[in-house]
C-alpha cells in the first residue's frame, strides 16, 4: 500500500511589491502563495503527540514572509526562486509545488500566476547549489 503526506498552504497574502506598472496598467491588489510540500508519512502518522515528531512549518512561513518583504521584485519568478531555495533547506521536504499568483489581472477580475514543481531530484540539486 502506497501512502504519501503533504503540508498545504493556500492563499497566503504576501506583503510584497512585485512588478513595475505604468499609468494605465492594472496594479495587483494582492500576491497570493499556494504551497504544497510532500513530506515523509512517518512525520504525519505519529505514535506520540509532540512537535519533535512532525515537520515544523512555522520557521519556513516566517522566512517566506521575510523574503517577500526583503526587496522590490521585478518578477514573480524571482520571489518564487527564493521561496524554492528556502524550501530546499528543509530535508524533510521531499518535493514541493509552489504557486505564486496576483490579482486582479484585468479590470476587477482574474488571477495570474506561475507554478513550479520540484521533485526529489530537483530539490536535491537546489540543496547542493544553496
Amino acid at each position: 500500500m502506497t501512502s504519501y503526506s503533504t503540508v498545504e498552504l493556500r492563499d497566503l497574502k504576501l506583503q510584497t511589491q512585485i512588478g513595475t506598472y505604468g499609468q494605465n496598467d492594472v496594479v495587483p491588489d494582492a500576491h497570493l502563495l499556494d504551497l504544497t510540500l510532500h513530506v515523509p508519512t512517518d512525520i504525519v502518522l505519529i505514535q506520540a503527540d509532540g512537535m519533535q515528531h512532525v515537520f515544523d512549518y512555522d520557521p519556513l512561513i516566517a522566512e517566506i514572509d521575510r523574503l517577500a518583504q526583503d526587496c522590490h521584485y521585478e518578477t514573480q519568478e524571482r520571489l518564487m526562486t527564493r521561496i524554492a531555495a528556502a524550501c530546499a533547506i528543509y530535508t524533510q521536504i521531499m518535493s514541493a509545488e509552489i504557486m505564486l499568483k496576483k490579482m486582479p489581472v484585468l479590470g476587477n477580475s482574474g488571477t495570474l500566476g506561475v507554478r513550479l514543481f520540484l521533485d526529489e531530484g530537483a530539490l536535491a540539486a537546489l540543496r547542493s547549489a544553496v
